[in-house]
């Protein structure tokens, strides 16, 4: 009992930094495709393409350093690419709710198209939770992220002697224990 609150504890304050991250994206999306489109005047897909790129970027940004900042973080341009491509799966699982309801069932009212977007938005957020725990913003050590990340940054450790969990592996006495 005292591991399932444990867990719940580190769990609960990470999901609301997720769903706050996932608003703005949200907003920045969904506006932004609004704006640009009503607005500006842009055709539709290219402002929904513009509106979630832009999306996709503060998102990335929000879940790399305050979403999952406690998390190992990997080579910028790899956890990039694999967050980007977690993201198209997501919006692919969208986009398979909606034409499910759309094509396939033959609802296509205004409501059928919002229930099916907010249902699919969902089941891609899920996707995109863990798909990111796992694959882009990885466990470690508690601290072992941001150590072996400071000690890179400041050029005490080069990041190919240190372990996964942040520890020295080569040639310094604070590596041996002293």
């Amino acid at each position: 009992m005292v591991s399932i609150r444990r867990r719940l504890a580190e769990l609960i304050p990470e999901l609301a930094k997720f769903g706050v991250v996932g608003m703005i994206g949200a907003v920045i999306d969904l506006g932004g495709a609004a704006y640009l489109h009503g607005d500006v005047g842009i055709e539709a897909l290219a402002a929904k393409a513009i509106s979630i790129a832009a999306a996709t970027v503060v998102t990335y940004v929000g879940s790399r350093f305050w979403t999952f900042r406690h998390r190992v973080n990997q080579a910028l341009l790899r956890e990039g690419m694999l967050f980007i491509a977690l993201n198209v799966v997501g919006l692919v699982i969208a986009e398979a709710v909606i034409a499910g309801t759309t094509y396939g069932l033959g609802y296509k009212s205004a409501l059928a198209y919002n229930a099916a977007s907010v249902v699919g938005t969902g089941l891609g957020t899920i996707f995109r939770y863990f798909s990111y725990k796992k694959w882009v913003f990885l466990a470690g050590a508690p601290g072992a992220a941001v150590a072996a990340g400071e000690a890179a940054v400041s050029g005490i450790v080069d990041p190919a002697e240190a372990s996964e969990a942040g520890d020295v592996l080569a040639g310094t006495p604070d590596s041996y224990g002293s």
